[in-house]
């Protein structure tokens, strides 16, 4: 069995760190803030003290990070992944990043000798927790199949989409899905209580609807109460909707769902929704239709 290094202990990477731990696997464990590694090191994990250790004393490490300035850092740092970085080590970056990034990264990590897969995640906290996230792989395939097992524990299915930067391209397609559902959703329950429906019995209308589906049930109770714990924040949804945006412009397309969600998830990020639930961007209509 490989041991494996974590990096970044976030709402995401904790839980699916820990999976690890509890399917048996050897970890070490890396956070800028130690204090989130405790829960890890209680259960097992080995803590170390930079990116590059993790490297040095691990096979295949993994990287789930909130955007790409903080995967750069990480890899570039003094004490980082590239300092460490040699033939037979496998980097697994799991963050939601620009195509053109992850192959920027990709060609860093190639230089030095070692592997590195595109392989973003679709699924929320509590689908982490679960082990039944869908793992977006882009990279080499025969990368992919040594990290499969592992893969196995943190998700219930692996697609693999092909060259480095492809799996990053999926995760842009889905959320921009995810976001647009989202904001759908808000706009359904503002148009229904300003036509004085009932919102429970529009819930559940929903509910009974072929527009059913396991994204809204997992939010339902947020929207009947108007409280928005987090599982995947406005302010995330708002920096992948911009990572589409600039995707789109450089591929030259037109995407007018996506424009105009784009801006509706700013807006709510700028109002002080950043750390709420995605689906608080029901609020942030709500409140543009009530001033």
């Amino acid at each position: 069995m490989h041991t494996l290094g974590w990096i970044g202990l976030g709402h995401m990477g904790a839980p699916m760190a820990m999976n690890l731990l509890q399917a048996g696997c050897k970890v070490n464990v890396y956070n800028r803030s130690r204090e989130k590694t405790t829960p890890l090191t209680e259960s097992g994990a080995t803590r170390l003290n930079s990116p590059k250790e993790i490297v040095e004393q691990s096979d295949i490490i993994f990287m789930m990070l909130s955007d790409s300035n903080a995967v750069r850092a990480v890899l570039t740092q003094e004490n980082g992944v590239l300092a460490a970085m040699r033939p037979g080590k496998v980097v697994v970056d799991m963050s939601t990043i620009s195509p053109e990034d992850t192959m920027s990264f990709a060609s860093m990590v190639s230089k030095r000798g070692g592997v590195y897969l595109d392989a973003p995640v679709s699924g929320s906290v509590g689908v982490a927790k679960a082990g039944q996230l869908v793992i977006i792989a882009g990279g080499d395939q025969q990368a992919i199949e040594i990290c499969q097992p592992y893969f196995n524990i943190l998700g219930k299915k692996t697609i693999y989409f092909g060259s480095s930067g492809k799996g990053s391209s999926a995760k842009l397609a889905i959320n921009l899905l995810l976001g647009v559902i989202g904001q759908g959703i808000g706009e359904t329950l503002v148009f229904a209580e300003k036509s004085g429906l009932d919102k429970e019995k529009v819930l559940d209308m929903i509910s009974q609807s072929a527009l059913n589906t396991a994204l809204f049930q997992g939010k339902k109770d947020m929207y009947r109460n108007e409280e928005f714990p987090s599982a995947f924040m406005v302010e995330l949804m708002s920096k992948d909707l911009g990572l589409i945006k600039a995707e789109a412009d450089r591929m030259n397309i037109t995407l007018p769902l996506a424009e105009a969600t784009n801006i509706t998830y700013r807006s709510a990020k700028e109002n002080g929704k950043a750390k709420l639930d995605m689906a608080a961007v029901y609020l942030e209509l709500k409140e543009k239709n009530t001033r």
